[in-house]
């Protein structure tokens, strides 16, 4: 990203995938990003426009099976959102925001739906819905804390060899493998909400450092207090 323009941050379909507050991602990365100085511009992308294809972050949240399919359907005929992440871009997708980033995910009926296949995954209906707090251990090479958040899906997830996972569950369902979500180069797919990056704060600065290199620190150290507060309670019970 050039060090003259703003950190664009693209919010996909705010008016299909939008719940348990996911678009609260996109306000702290403005936070975390405005802290250190980063000039922010956030596009939101309703889902009759197309998607813009020179931002820096792009985020997809969680919703409904019929708005999931429907934003399936719309991004695989647009294809601008294959074209950023080609050309260097930045995803967190979350829910059924992960689950259309596959090849196939379980329709209202349980019925396979065509993905748009930016990662190698496949999901469908598991057997009972997964809904409560998760906790995992993230994988050693990303660098970053235990995350903690909450799910609530029926999907499960089948990882293939060209992504790896992004965590172990020490607490929920997750994938459904003992393990939640994946990766691959710079993008990211979880079931966490809470959303996931109020929750987990250095999270959200792997994507911004992915686009703008170094980071300054920040203080976190109320946050942290309170994140091991909610860690110490979930795993009490």
């Amino acid at each position: 990203m050039p060090s003259d323009s703003a950190l664009s941050i693209v919010w996909i379909y705010p008016d299909l995938l939008s719940t348990y507050g996911d678009q609260g991602n996109v306000l702290v990365l403005e936070q975390r990003a405005r802290r250190r100085g980063i000039e922010t511009e956030t596009i939101h992308v309703r889902s009759a426009d197309p998607i813009p294809e020179t931002g820096d972050i792009y985020l997809i949240g969680g919703g409904e099976d019929r708005p999931q399919i429907l934003a399936a359907e719309r991004l695989r005929r647009d294809g601008g959102l294959h074209r950023a992440i080609a050309r260097g871009a930045a995803m967190l997708a979350v829910c059924a925001g992960y689950q259309i980033m596959g090849s196939t995910f379980g329709g209202e009926e349980g019925q396979p739906v065509d993905g748009i296949g930016l990662l190698d995954i496949a999901s469908s209906r598991g057997p009972a819905r997964a809904v409560g707090e998760l906790v995992a251990e993230v994988d050693a090479a990303l660098n970053l804390p235990t995350l903690t958040g909450f799910e609530n899906h029926m999907g499960i997830t089948h990882l293939g060899p060209g992504v790896k996972p992004l965590s172990r569950t020490i607490k929920g369902i997750g994938n459904g493998d003992g393990f939640e979500g994946c990766y691959a180069g710079h993008v990211v797919g979880t079931y966490l909400h809470g959303p996931a990056l109020a929750r987990n704060p250095a999270l959200a600065d792997l994507l911004l450092a992915w686009r703008v290199g170094e980071l300054a620190p920040l203080d976190d150290s109320r946050y942290e207090a309170l994140r091991q507060e909610r860690l110490a309670t979930v795993l009490q019970h």
